[in-house]
């Protein structure tokens, strides 16, 4: 149990210094809260809500790993590296689907829901 609680910690202080310190955290994160209301108004049926939300944590999650990435990289090799470059632009790709695949489902949602 007391392992658990660490690992809780541990994403806790992950998440607020995200929060404080990375606009498209914040972005992502204030999406979030305007989306949990929202699934439960646009969301016809259960799994239709979860799958809006679930699709906002997915977004936030891949966000999360990115930014890791990224400081990490700077951390490594602070100079602009060619390389390293391709490591974030990939990171960053991987962002760009999770948002491109939230989007999709909040779209089929709404289409559903007209």
């Amino acid at each position: 149990m007391k392992a658990l609680y660490i690992a809780f910690l541990n994403s806790w202080r992950g998440l607020v210094h995200g929060a404080r310190t990375e606009r498209a955290i914040r972005l992502e994160l204030a999406l979030l809260m305007l989306g949990v209301p929202s699934a439960f108004l646009l969301g016809a049926t259960l799994w239709v809500r979860v799958a809006l939300v679930a699709s906002l944590l997915l977004m936030l999650s891949a966000e999360f790993l990115n930014t890791a990435i990224e400081k990490l990289c700077d951390h490594l090799h602070p100079g602009h590296h060619p390389r390293i470059g391709i490591v974030k632009d990939l990171a960053s790709a991987g962002a760009f689907a999770a948002q491109g695949l939230a989007a999709l489902v909040w779209i089929a949602a709404l289409i559903d829901r007209l």
